[in-house]
């Protein structure tokens, strides 16, 4: 099989990157933002490797972390909420409430949004919905603050900045922390507070290294390894 030729641009990512260096997280943004330009707006995206036991049902690790500059991009929520609360969700910023009617519509194949909010009172209902949304990540849940009686704060809090991480299978957690174009203190600030959300979500069960390795990348860019001693610091002072 030929081998396949790297492109002028992979060349010059790789050039610019040392894989044996571990860099502070001001530096890494530093190094995605020399890479060669796109004609699009790059994600930016923090990737963590995980030392959680795999088989212990505990250890699942999932939390919240309010972003201070937000994603870069304008997240679409929908409520499910058909009591006083409708009106302040709508009126907070939902982008649709609904209650069995909306249950039906997502239930249809509508999947236009990328959060879904519910009160406790329509949880039997939505639950219905729990092979559509959860394979998705988008089924509400108390722990990610999606399941409340006060839906208008979780659509505030969620237009504001406020993300919901998740470790898959692999024992990875990855997270978008902002857009190329924010300024370098801003994805450093961005990054810190999903890092230090990271910490605190840590199982009590938990023994061991719990962030084994970290890094930084954009959608078309280098990946760069994070030096991680601070938060690994930081965990073992919580236990």
């Amino acid at each position: 099989m030929p081998k396949l030729k790297s492109t002028k641009r992979q060349r010059a990512i790789l050039q610019m990157t040392d894989r044996s260096k571990i860099y502070g997280l001001r530096e890494a943004v530093g190094v995605l933002k020399q890479a060669p330009k796109t004609k699009f707006d790059q994600s930016v995206e923090v990737q963590c490797k995980l030392g959680v036991d795999l088989q212990a049902n505990d250890q699942m690790v999932r939390g919240t972390a309010v972003l201070p500059h937000g994603q870069g991009k304008t997240l679409r929520v929908i409520v499910f909420c058909k009591d006083e609360g409708a009106r302040a969700a709508k009126e907070a910023g939902a982008d649709v409430v609904g209650g069995d009617d909306l249950i039906e519509k997502v239930m249809g194949g509508w999947m236009d949004f990328d959060v879904a909010i519910a009160t406790p009172s329509m949880m039997r209902e939505v639950g219905k919905l729990g092979k559509v949304l959860g394979p998705r990540g988008l089924m509400p849940s108390p722990k990610a603050g999606t399941v409340t009686d006060n839906p208008a704060k979780a659509v505030n809090e969620v237009k504001s900045g406020r993300i919901e991480f998740k470790m898959d299978k692999f024992a990875n957690v990855n997270t978008l922390v902002g857009k190329l174009s924010f300024a370098d203190d801003k994805l450093v600030e961005n990054a810190q507070v999903f890092m230090e959300a990271l910490v605190k979500a840590k199982p009590k069960t938990m023994k061991g290294i719990y962030l084994k390795s970290a890094h930084l990348s954009c959608t078309m860019g280098p990946g760069v390894r994070l030096d991680i001693t601070k938060f690994a610091k930081e965990t073992e002072a919580a236990d």
